[in-house]
């Protein structure tokens, strides 16, 4: 089979509506929002005390159940947010960013927590880790998070259904990462999106993999399980609408490790066909290279398997990892930057920051070992 030579395609960016490059949006300043509810509306409307709504909030068990439903319910309706540090705004000093991710596993969120971790640092900003796998009550976890940070960044797959939008509505500055814009909400309620470009990348690297001639390909991932998959899917049938084909549905597995075993199983049992694999991510795609060739399976002769993300270990398997690169430290670097903007008064984006990805070839899609 020919190979197709060696190269990198150009970055792109995806076409949408005039997004902003991350250099621009990080120079924005205006004036700071108006003050919105107080703990005196809070009492007014909950009929009580703002003593009675002080010791609510700070979770004294001498208030009944019923006054407390009241108060908390009263919060929520006002979107009101105690300032607990009156000395921080006098000083305009900021002490703590909150960040929701949907769990620490897998070298993803590490990677983006790190970026954001390392600027909110340098920035003298404390992080405040929300997980939200295994939460009950979602939208209150991170309605009590805006009480206790400055801004909020959250994964756009991790925390915002609308019901959490509607939680963070107006409260303080939040910046979605890798996400979509929630129904109703955007940056005139304060939220903000920053992703990095899916869809054209993905369509690159599919038609890498017809140029290699192959003929049948899945697409390995769930589209509807976060924005930015359902993007590189959207790249994947973009490649094979262009050839004049329909491509097979995708096979929507969770973006796990054990999952991808349990794809390659399906492999080799002839329940799938294929002779090319697009992962949604590298987690994914590692596991069922392994399992592939564990089971004396040649990748890629007999089938080519590609990833996402470009994770340190797809440098190193062999054969190396053919996948996109995506700036997932500099994603954690500009939320933390852009939440400090907005904290120290600089005006919502109104267009999504999109920042650019590039195709890494290696041996896993049929080109020649470096």
């Amino acid at each position: 089979m020919a190979t197709t030579p060696r190269k990198r395609p150009a970055r792109t960016s995806p076409p949408t509506a005039a997004p902003t490059s991350a250099a621009a949006a990080l120079a924005t300043p205006v004036a700071l929002p108006a003050v919105g509810a107080t703990i005196y509306s809070v009492a007014e409307r909950a009929g009580v005390s703002i003593a009675t709504v002080s010791r609510v909030l700070q979770g004294s068990t001498v208030v009944s159940d019923a006054t407390r439903q009241k108060v908390l319910d009263a919060v929520d309706a006002l979107h009101y947010v105690p300032l607990g540090a009156a000395r921080s705004l006098a000083v305009r000093h900021h002490e703590a960013y909150g960040l929701v991710l949907p769990e620490l596993t897998g070298p993803y969120y590490s990677e983006l927590l790190m970026g954001f971790e390392t600027r909110a640092a340098e920035l003298g900003q404390s992080v405040v880790l929300l997980l939200a796998n295994g939460k009950s009550d979602l939208p209150r976890a991170v309605g009590h998070l805006a009480t206790r940070v400055d801004a909020i960044g959250v994964l756009g797959s991790a925390a915002m259904p609308p019901a959490v939008a509607r939680a963070l509505r107006g409260r303080k500055p939040v910046v979605v990462i890798a996400g979509a814009p929630a129904d109703g909400v955007g940056a005139l309620d304060g939220v903000e999106l920053v992703a990095a470009e899916n869809t054209n990348s993905a369509e690159q690297l599919t038609t890498h993999l017809f140029d290699h001639g192959r003929t049948q390909l899945l697409f390995i991932g769930d589209p509807d399980a976060a924005p930015d998959i359902r993007d590189r899917h959207a790249g994947f049938v973009a490649a094979h609408a262009a050839r004049g084909l329909t491509p097979a549905p995708p096979v929507r597995v969770p973006f796990r490790e054990r999952e991808g075993a349990a794809v390659a199983d399906r492999v080799l049992s002839g329940e799938l066909r294929a002779d090319a694999l697009v992962c949604a991510n590298d987690e994914l795609a590692l596991s069922i290279m392994s399992r592939l060739q564990d089971a004396g399976r040649d990748v890629p002769g007999d089938i080519a398997v590609v990833g996402w993300d470009d994770v340190m270990t797809s440098r190193y398997v062999r054969p190396g990892m053919t996948t996109v690169r995506q700036p997932v430290h500099e994603l954690g670097v500009f939320a933390a930057e852009r939440l400090h903007q907005r904290v120290e008064g600089a005006a919502p984006l109104p267009a999504p920051v999109v920042l650019p990805t590039e195709v890494v070839l290696r041996g896993s899609c049929g080109c020649s070992a470096s």
